[in-house]
């Protein structure tokens, strides 16, 4: 192995695995409120994979949409090492644009019950969805805020920042969800809307961490992120939206694909959108980690942009696929070896009351086991290409691939054919095959597209 190429998979390792970790906790985070809710019932279970479908849709879109400050973040820093102004201009604008955004999915959260009651959702699982969606919503703004903070410290090489907040957040939502869920320490028992006043205290109290940590630190508080908070950039706000609308409608296209699965689900029977919700868990905490080797790809791509390096590029981006493809070819094995074992993490596979959403969810986690590998590959392969600042033929590849192809595929097979609730998981696959395939495709011909600087 070229000496290049090995310090560029110890560097992409480097800041790949604070963010792995710190996504994997994050995700650890959102499972015990499925872990806590579980134990209601099948009822409490159907109505918060419906309101959290809608919400989940919402924050990744948000998320996705501020994003566009990694890579212009990176491509500062690639430039100038100390880019002081210019990555406090991205940040602030990020910070804005994370407001503007909480207000308008605030407004689509309160929307909820009719959203669900159009999709020919049952009507009682609706009315028990949207009250959890109506206090769940007050947590958008403080973790899409949480996000800018985040890719903030990690483009400046400090992701373990990012670790160890969500670390502590994890223990605070155990806590909160114990105490408010069930009715502990005191508390009442809230049931559903205890989760979800849990999910907002603990969003909030990451972003109140996340600022005091910038705050105190000597190398990040230089940057004095927070002075001048209302003063306007608008050509950078521009830029932000000219990168950050593509990669959140990427992200809307597959977010929504497994949304769409879940009201599919829904229609098909309670047992089966139960199962599906267990099982979508596992392959979501799979998904971490390509997800946080996406993410270092898009800053380490991002610096080698900047610095207008094209063998570091390809560098990066090499080391970046491997890693990725790699972990999620182990976990495939995984999966499909040990089905029970990995199910019992969220719910008791013994139970006789959970007897039909496991049978369902062994099921779903065979298809779940084929597409791991597509699936770190069409991540990783996204956050390459964010690194080269191009984002919008991937945008039109995720919407076609995710929505015709695989969206097609699940109602075509879920509804036409005895497979059923599997064969919404296969079209699920399908989608995933296609836009990974399409986009490794154009990240190998990205000279020849003149997607590299010059």
């Amino acid at each position: 192995m070229p000496q290049g190429l090995r310090a560029e998979f110890r560097a992409t390792l480097a800041l790949a695995v604070p963010l792995a970790a710190a996504n994997l906790l994050q995700m650890l985070v959102h499972a015990i409120d499925v872990i806590f809710v579980a134990r209601l019932g099948d009822a409490a279970l159907a109505a918060s994979s419906l309101g959290v479908a809608i919400f989940g849709l919402l924050l990744w879109t948000g998320t996705g949409l501020i994003g566009a400050s990694a890579p212009l973040i990176a491509a500062e820093l690639g430039r100038r090492k100390h880019a002081v102004r210019e990555v406090r201009r991205t940040v602030r604008m990020a910070l804005w644009l994370s407001a503007l955004l909480s207000l308008l999915f605030m407004g689509i959260c309160a929307a909820g019950g009719p959203i669900m009651r159009a999709t020919g959702q049952p009507p009682e699982t609706s009315a028990r969805a949207a009250s959890f969606l109506l206090i769940l919503m007050w947590g958008l703004f403080p973790m899409i805020a949480a996000a800018v903070l985040r890719i903030f410290v990690s483009a400046l090489g400090r992701p373990a920042i990012a670790t160890a907040i969500t670390f502590g957040a994890l223990f605070v939502n155990a806590l909160g969800n114990w105490t408010l869920v069930f009715g502990h320490l005191g508390m009442p028992a809230l049931g559903l809307h205890g989760s979800a006043i849990s999910s907002v205290l603990t969003s909030t109290l990451m972003l109140v961490a996340y600022i005091v940590v910038i705050q105190t630190d000597r190398r990040l508080r230089r940057y004095h992120l927070f002075g001048n908070l209302w003063r306007s950039e608008w050509s950078r706000f521009v830029e932000m939206l000219r990168i950050g609308t593509p990669i959140g409608l990427t992200i809307l296209a597959e977010a929504g694909l497994f949304t769409g699965a879940a009201f599919l689900m829904g229609r098909i029977g309670e047992a089966e959108l139960a199962g599906h919700t267990i099982a979508l868990q596992v392959a979501a905490l799979t998904f971490q980690i390509p997800f946080g080797v996406a993410q270092a790809s898009t800053i380490r791509v991002g610096l080698a942009y900047g610095a207008r390096d094209h063998r570091a590029i390809g560098h990066a981006g090499f080391a970046s696929l491997a890693l990725g493809v790699g972990f999620m070819a182990a976990m495939a094995v995984l999966i499909w070896l040990f089905p029970s074992l990995v199910l019992s993490i969220y719910v008791d596979v013994d139970a006789a009351r959970n007897a039909a959403m496991v049978g369902f969810a062994m099921q779903f986690l065979v298809v779940a086991a084929a597409f791991q590998l597509f699936d770190g590959a069409q991540a990783v392969a996204a956050g390459v290409l964010r690194g080269l600042q191009d984002t919008r033929t991937p945008m039109i590849i995720a919407i076609c691939g995710y929505w015709i192809a695989g969206y097609g595929t699940a109602i075509y097979l879920g509804f036409w054919t005895p497979l059923a609730g599997v064969g919404v998981w296969i079209g699920l696959a399908v989608g995933l095959v296609v836009v990974a395939a399409l986009l490794i495709m154009r990240w190998r011909m990205r000279a020849r597209l003149g997607l590299l600087p010059a």
